[in-house]
Parts: structure tokens; sequence; C-alpha cells
């Protein structure tokens, strides 16, 4: 007791104000313990001559407990202490360090240090660490190493090659890599026990050998490695990619496998993993969607919205109920939508409160980083889900669908996506334009003129978009101004402007204002397409084709944009290339006839008649009322002495063209030249019949009558008589007039195109066959094609020609498939 007395009395706690000295405390003992100061302590020696002091100690042969220990005090060696007892108070000396009197010993304060060794706490003066033995590369041991090695890095070249693209590659180095762990598998059962195989390395080189082959769709390989993963029980939580083998045979269509296996794998995943468990519902929901069990899906989907809500979940559910046609379920899983949290940062977050530098670094740092990025698409997927189902479920909610609309717009403006109400406000006018209510529209639109700018704008665009398709140009430009001044960086609503200005001739001020469009918005082809159209009117054909190459560029497979540049370089007189571009044009449209005549004509001006002859073939067999082709059609046949197949063509001419008498009596001399003098005689009497005062038609029927001795010449005679003379009478009032200064113009009615049948001569009018077919060739044919006529520029629907117009520009507050979109054509409204 009184040796753990002593022992607490020599414990000092270091003073808190002495922060330099580190070990302060250690060299403060009691003096008892100076065993240099013993030859002078009578007690000491009184004690050491007594017979108490010669007794042996009592455990002095357990070396363990009877040795003795050194003194813990920086003075160096002292000399051991017994007790009475005979047994050291301190314990005993180990190689040659005496052992510290109190149970904690300061680093480094031994005798053996104040003896004259150094200070040295780490044991540097131990000298260098031995060196390391040699590898042996011949081992078994490293050789599997190495190869394993080997293994993982075409794991990763095999993971890097399928982010790049590279799909060839990433399953080529996979299946190296399954190859080269196989051979790795089997050293390693031949050098060590089978427990000693890594099952991670076998694990992931199968489970990227599997996703490598779903990635180049070969399905039946990766559906194996699936497999061989899920059936070995070595492999924990192999259960779960039963979810990859389902996305398979969802993807092969096979949905009830697909269903089955997504069931199996969510069994198998513990309910703490509750996101991986919805994902598998919302695939499973999915699924029952594409075959049809509607209430299936909505189970599902039900059951994620009452657990975890999220917006592809609400999406799904709301189309599952219109399916069905509950309207009240899909109005409260709308709102349901509506409510699902985004789970992002407000706007003014990244608005600096304060003059701060610092931190309005930090606020430009963060404005465009990669989390607001993700932000942004968060928020605008869910207004894309959002505006789809309201144009989905409105017209169906309520009793028409503007009382729908309303409804939606009330819960959305209820709701933290207010200024999508604004955009369903003009959804709605846009589908009354698709039910041809154009006073709705209107209507509706001029609702927003008192609405902020932005709100403003877009609905000035959109009402400058429709009086200019109704041709009300003034309307259109007055509303282009407002929509301008509301937001000066609309390219749509400067582009409109300029449509206006084109529409009234004042090209190069058009050209400002889509050139001002395009400063504001460089993919706004719109205003690139119809500065391309403003040069041509200009004759600018080398700007014109730069801007039409440019929208090339950008949209590769524009029928109108190919038709641009091709009739830009007819223009510049380059039918070669002009045959380029069209032949490009007709890979993308096959089945336009224009196109196709445009394709003939060319060839038909270089000379080439067979290829001339195929392309006009191919426009008549695709659309069979264009008059030009027809006519090219029939004039080439009797150029090539087949008369007979030229008659269809003329029939169908006179079928399109009733009025025209000229068809009919194509049709007829086709028949006289073929030799079938009959069915030719009896086709000029029906044409005087319906033509009484066709001068043609009666020279022929005389000249026939004549030839094949009938009693009827002599009728036909005098009607032929009587109709010449009245023609001469109508010639001299027409020159009495003109040399009077007065009276009409008199036209002829009826007539082939020439004042006379003998004038065409098969020396005039038989030379050369053209595109526009200026004569037809034959001999005394009463016949001349239809005037030339100019083609237009634009690249129209072969139902009807049409006036090259710049594209108009609708503001884009809609989603892409709506009418008041960029990819509208020229002065066309969608289906």
């Amino acid at each position: 007791m009184y040796f753990k007395v002593q022992m607490m009395q020599n414990v000092h706690l270091a003073p808190e104000t002495d922060e330099d000295d580190l070990y302060s405390g250690y060299n403060d003992y009691n003096p008892t313990y100076d065993t240099e100061e013993l030859e002078n302590d009578t007690a000491f020696q009184e004690a050491v001559r007594t017979s108490h002091g010669r007794r042996p100690p009592i455990t002095a042969k357990i070396p363990s407990t009877a040795v003795t220990r050194p003194v813990a005090t920086g003075y160096g060696s002292k000399t051991s202490l017994a007790s009475s007892m005979g047994r050291p108070m301190t314990g005993a000396i180990q190689d040659g360090v005496t052992r510290p009197m109190t149970a904690v010993r300061a680093a480094g304060f031994t005798k053996a240090a104040v003896r004259g060794s150094a200070f040295d706490p780490l044991g540097q003066s131990r000298g260098p660490a031995p060196p390391l033995e040699a590898k042996n590369e011949d081992s078994p041991e490293e050789k599997i190493r190495q190869l394993e090695k080997k293994v993982n890095e075409l794991v990763e070249e095999s993971c890097i090659a399928n982010s790049c693209g590279d799909l060839k590659l990433a399953l080529e180095k996979a299946k190296d890599a399954g190859r080269k762990e196989r051979i790795l598998v089997r050293q390693r059962e031949q050098v060590t026990t089978p427990e000693n195989i890594n099952l991670d390395l076998t694990y992931s080189v199968l489970f990227n050998l599997a996703s490598q082959y779903s990635a180049n769709e070969m399905y039946a390989e990766a559906l194996n490695t699936y497999q061989v993963i899920v059936k070995n029980k070595m492999f924990s939580n192999a259960g779960r990619l039963k979810v990859n083998m389902g996305n398979i045979y969802l993807k092969q269509r096979n949905y009830s496998k697909a269903i089955k296996f997504y069931r199996m794998a969510l069994d198998q995943i513990p309910s703490v993993h509750k996101e991986m468990r919805i994902k598998i519902m919302q695939n499973i929901g999915v699924t029952f969607i594409k075959t049809g069990q509607y209430s299936d899906a909505i189970n599902s989907f039900e059951h994620i919205m009452s657990l975890a809500p999220n917006l592809k979940a609400g999406f799904n559910l709301i189309l599952s109920y219109f399916a069905v046609g509950d309207r009240d379920k899909m109005k409260k899983a709308f709102q349901k939508l509506i409510a699902v949290p985004l789970e992002i940062d407000e706007d003014d977050k990244y608005i600096s409160p304060s003059d701060d530098p610092h931190t309005n670094l930090v606020i430009e740092a963060i404005k465009n980083d990669h989390l607001r990025q993700m932000e942004r698409e968060r928020k605008a997927m869910a207004e894309k889900y959002i505006m789809t189902a309201a144009k989905l479920i409105a017209p169906v909610i309520e009793t028409s669908f503007a009382v729908g609309y309303d409804w939606c717009v009330e819960v959305v403006k209820a709701s933290q996506y207010v200024e999508l109400a604004n955009d369903l406000e003009i959804n709605k006018a846009i589908t009354y334009l698709r039910q041809k209510d154009f006073n709705q529209a209107v209507e509706t639109l001029k609702m927003f003129e008192k609405k902020d700018s932005r709100v403003k704008s877009a609905a000035a665009t959109n009402l400058s978009f429709l009086y200019y398709l109704e041709n009300e140009f003034a309307q259109a430009s007055s509303y282009a101004d407002l929509a301008v001044n509301s937001d000066r960086y609309n390219p749509s609503a400067l582009t409109n402007k300029g449509n206006t200005v084109f529409a009234n001739g004042d090209y190069e001020k058009a050209a400002e204002f889509y050139k001002e469009a395009l400063r504001n918005d460089s993919s706004c082809t719109e205003a690139l397409y119809n500065i391309g159209l403003t040069y041509k009117r200009l004759n600018r054909l080398d700007e014109a084709l730069d801007c039409f190459l440019k929208l090339h560029a950008i949209l590769r497979n524009s029928a109108q944009v190919l038709y641009q540049i091709a009739n830009v370089y007819e223009l510049m007189e380059d039918p070669n290339q002009a045959i380029e571009w069209l032949m490009q044009l007709i890979s993308v449209v096959p089945t336009d006839s224009r196109a196709l005549s445009k394709l003939g004509e060319l060839y038909d001006s270089e000379g080439d008649k067979s290829q001339a002859f195929q392309y006009y073939y191919e426009s008549y067999r695709y659309f069979p009322s264009n008059i030009e082709v027809i006519e090219w059609l029939g004039a080439y046949y009797i150029d090539t002495q087949f008369c007979e197949k030229a008659i269809q063509y003329f029939e169908r001419a006179s079928l399109i063209q009733p009025s025209q008498v000229k068809w009919q009596l194509m049709v007829a001399s086709c028949f006289r030249r073929s030799g079938n003098y009959q069915k030719a005689l009896d086709t000029y009497k029906d044409i005087h019949r319906k033509f009484p005062e066709n001068v043609e038609c009666l020279r022929f029927l005389v000249r026939l009558c004549t030839d094949i001795g009938l009693k009827e010449v002599q009728e036909y005679a005098t009607k032929l008589k009587r109709l010449e003379k009245m023609k001469e009478i109508r010639e001299q009032r027409v020159r009495s007039g003109r040399d009077g200064g007065g009276g009409s113009r008199s036209r002829r009615e009826g007539s082939a195109g020439s004042d006379s049948g003998q004038n065409c001569s098969a020396s005039s009018k038989g030379e050369r066959l053209s595109a526009k077919l200026r004569a037809l060739p034959g001999t005394n044919e009463p016949y001349e094609s239809s005037s030339n006529k100019e083609i237009d520029a634009s690249y129209v629907d072969p139902l009807g020609p049409q006036i090259e117009r710049p594209k108009t520009a609708a503001r884009k507050r809609i989603d892409e498939d709506d009418f008041a979109d960029e990819e509208l054509g020229d002065d066309l409204l969608p289906e």
C-alpha cells in the first residue's frame, strides 16, 4: 500500500501554461530514491548493517518479479534498491536497460542515452533497411498475378471502347478478357486450391461480356452469358441481373418473358433497395402498356405514385387512364403529376444579392455548371410531360376541348408550373387552328396582348403568322411589329416581319430582317431559307447558293433545300450540277412528280431523249394529271412513230381539259396517222358536234370525206366556207377597230392554236422536242402546244403549282409536332 501511495505521489501532471517543454515533470522525483546520496544516508547504512537487511529475498528465484527495476529518472544509471523483504522495488533489468519505475516510460529517456548513445527515438542509427527480395518472374504465382492484371486491363479497355461508341472493339476486348480469364482459372487450379479463385474477377468479366453482347444486339449470346452468371450460386446478388435479361426480352418484344424476369428480379431484391424496386416496377408497367394490359399497368403505376412519385410514372399513369377512358382518374393523375417535387433550386439562388465580388464569382461559376444543367434538363422534362399530358386529356375530360383546356390551365396556375399556363392557352389557340376555326384561334391569341412581353411576343408572332397565311399582309405586318417591339431578340418575329416586307417587294429590307434574325439565333432555318430566296429574287445567285448550301449542312434531307440548290445551279446555267442535286432530291422523295419531270426537262435540254423519257414517264406514273408531262410524252411517241401509244396520253389530256379542243384533235390526228381512217372520221365528227365552229375540224372532215368518197363532203364544205367568211369579216372588224383606235381585239374560239391547220408543217414543228414542248412533229397537224410557262423556283407539292413565297415562322412555344412550329412548308397548312 505504501508503494502504491508513493507511486501516486510521483505522478505529476504537466502544467497547462508550459506549452514549450513537452517533457517537463520527468526529472522530478522523490529524493528518497537518489542513489548517489545513499552513502551519506545514516538510516540506510544502519539498515544495511542489521540482520534485517541481510535477509534473503523471498521471490528472488522468480526472474519476472524478483529482479530490480530502474528508477524512471533522467539522470542515467542508478543502483538497484531492494526492499526489506529482499524483493527489488522496481523489477528486473532487461537487456542492460533498467525498466522505469512507473508504467509510462519517456521516449528516449534511458540511462543508455545518458551514457553516450545519441537520442534516436525512430531507430535511424540502425542503418538503411535491407533490400527487398527480387521477384521471381518465372514463378507460377507471378505469372498468375500478371495474367490477372492483363484481364483487368482488357475489361477496362472494353468499357472505354463502349463509352466511345466503338461497340465492335468493345466486344472483341470483352471476348479476349473472357478467354484469358479461363486460362487464369486453369492455372490457379493447378497451383492453389479452388477456394482461392478470384470470383469477383470472373463475375466482372462475364458481366462485361454480356453487356457488350447486348450493346451489339447479339441478344441470344447476351442471354446465355447472363444465364451463366445467374445460375452460379457462388455469385452473390446475381439475381438482380434478371432485370437486364428482362430488358433484352423487352427489346425482342417478348413481353411475357420480360414481365416474368422483371418479377423474378423484384422478388430477389430486398425491400431496403427501394429505388431499384421502383425502377423495376416501372419497367413492368411499361411492358403492360405495350401488351395492352392497361389495368395491370395502372396497378403498377399507382403503387409507384403512392410510394415514390416521379414524372415518368405519373405520365404513364395518365396514358393508361386515357387508354381506358376514365375521365375522373385522368384528372386525379394529372393533379398527382403536377404535384411531383422537382427537387431543384430556385432561380433566385443564382442572382447575386450583393456587390460582393467573391460572391459574384461563386454565382458565375455555378450558374452554368453540370449540376445547373441537370436541373434545367429535369425542369424541361417536367414541362414536356405536363404539356403533353394536358394536350392529351384536355379534349376528353370535359364536354369540349376548350373547357378541358380551361380546367388544365386552372390546375397549372395553382401549381409550381405557373408559367406553363400561358403556353397551354397558346396551345389552345393552335388546337382551334387544327380544327380550322381561325376566328376562335385569333380571339384566343389576342387575349395575350396585355400579358408580359414574353407571352405577348409569342402570341403576336403566331397572329402575324396566321394573317400572312391568309394573305392579309397589313395585319401580318402590324402584329409582326408588335412581336418585335415586345421582344427584339425573337427570331420568329423578325422572320415574319421580313416576310411581310418580302411580300411588298422590298427584298433588300427583307434581307436585313432575316440577317437580324440569324444574328439573334443562328439556328433559325426559316430566316436562312428566306434570305436565300431573297438573294435569288435579287439575282445574286452566288450568295443564294451559299445560303442554301449552309442550310443543307443543317438539314441534310430537306427536299425544299435540295430543290433550291438544283434550281440555282440551273439559273447559273450549270445543268450537270442541277441534275446531280435533283438526283439527291429524288433519293429523298422518290415519288415526287415535279422533281422527276424537272429531271426529264434537264435531260431533254441536254439531248438525252431516253433519260428524259424515263423520268417523264415516272413523273406521269406518280401524278398522271400534269398536262406538260402528258404533252411531252404524247409528242415523244409521235416523234418516234408510235402514234397508237400517244393516243392514251391525249385522251387523258382531253379528260383533264375537256374544253380544250386541241387534245381531241390530236387524238383524231393519231388515228389518221396510224391508218385508222374510220376511227379518225368518227372522232372528227364527234369534235364537230361539240365544237361546230372549229375550222380545223371541218377542214379535216372535208379532206377525209373526199378521200373516202362520202356524200357528207358537200355539207362540211359549205359549213367551212361560211366559217371562213365569218372569220374574214371578224378580222376586218378587228383591223378597222385597230386603225380607228377603238374596239377590242377578237379572239378565236375553239382553235387548236394556229390560224390554219395547213400552217403546221413538219419543217416548222418537228425539228426539236424540248421540256417546254414548243411544238409537236407532224404534217398538216392542227395543233400547237401550250405556251411556255416558267416553272416555280420553289419546291411544291405535286397537287398543284404554288407561288414561291418565303417561309413563315411561328413562335416556338409548344413541342415540335405543333402547327406553329418551324418546319412549316411554303404556304401549306399542315394536316
